[in-house]
């Protein structure tokens, strides 16, 4: 599956997945982790693009892993898109990182907080690559027609928008499933974050709590409710990643939840 018939499918309403590490820790676990999943998704006929974060900026804590070098990861992720033909994705922040980065990805994806950055969205789109902004934990999914609105206009080749849960006190999140076909009302691509949902931020440590157990639970309750695609970070060893530890599934379930993910996805159709 070349990244052009990837992109295709997904343009034409296919089912398919974004996943890989919360962030670009090394070449070597990259490639391991887009090598294994895109043989997967092969087998299975899934459409795939690889996820990793070549620069994390909000974290909890001044502490935290925030990357190994904006000019080395890219570099790691324009290496995978070119000799694996994958399609690519990472957050951004700024809008000149909006220009840094797009030359090595293939959807520029706008993290929950920043959802509302003018600025941010019309920097993104003026890239003339696919824009995925995922829904604020404090916005409603009709709201979200406005942030579609400043991508698409500003050139954006198209506007994702991604469901990853809405605050639920302090320190939890819950999907609202109905999310999903009200953010596709608005001609709208729409992808379920099986990862993020399922965080517990704002812990008193500093470090951000999740419930990675569940992310079969929240993957299959959304391709049930029609989500497009799936979005889950996944590493070979959760327990010595460098971020978010707490909220990956390890690689080696990936493989049972994507095949389950098709057989509910093809009940559904």
């Amino acid at each position: 599956m070349t990244k052009r018939s990837t992109m295709g499918r997904i343009r034409q309403g296919e089912f398919f997945l974004i996943a890989g590490p919360c962030v670009v820790e090394s070449a070597m676990m990259c490639e391991e982790v887009a090598g294994q999943i895109k043989s997967w998704c092969e087998d299975l006929n899934i459409p795939y693009v690889f996820k990793a974060s070549y620069r994390k900026a909000n974290r909890s804590s001044l502490h935290s892993f925030t990357g190994i070098g904006d000019d080395q990861a890219l570099g790691v992720l324009g290496k995978i898109s070119k000799d694996m033909d994958l399609p690519v994705t990472s957050d951004i922040h700024t809008e000149e990182e909006a220009e840094i980065a797009a030359p090595y990805l293939d959807v520029l994806q706008i993290p929950a907080f920043l959802c509302r950055q003018t600025t941010l969205l019309q920097a993104a789109g003026q890239t003339g690559k696919i824009v995925n902004i995922k829904k604020g934990q404090f916005m409603s999914a009709q709201a979200m027609k406005f942030a579609m609105e400043k991508s698409n206009e500003a050139g954006a080749a198209d506007t994702w928008l991604t469901e990853r849960g809405n605050s639920f006190g302090y320190q939890d999140l819950i999907v609202d499933y109905r999310n999903i076909p009200w953010m596709q009302a608005l001609d709208a691509t729409t992808i379920l974050d099986c990862t993020h949902s399922l965080q517990q931020p704002n812990q008193p440590k500093g470090v951000t709590g999740g419930n990675p157990e569940l992310i079969p639970v929240i993957a299959r309750a959304g391709v049930a409710a029609g989500a497009n695609g799936v979005f889950i970070e996944t590493h070979p060893h959760p327990e010595m990643a460098l971020s978010d530890g707490a909220n990956m599934l390890p690689l080696n379930q990936l493989l049972p939840l994507l095949e389950s993910l098709k057989r509910i996805h093809a009940a559904i159709q």
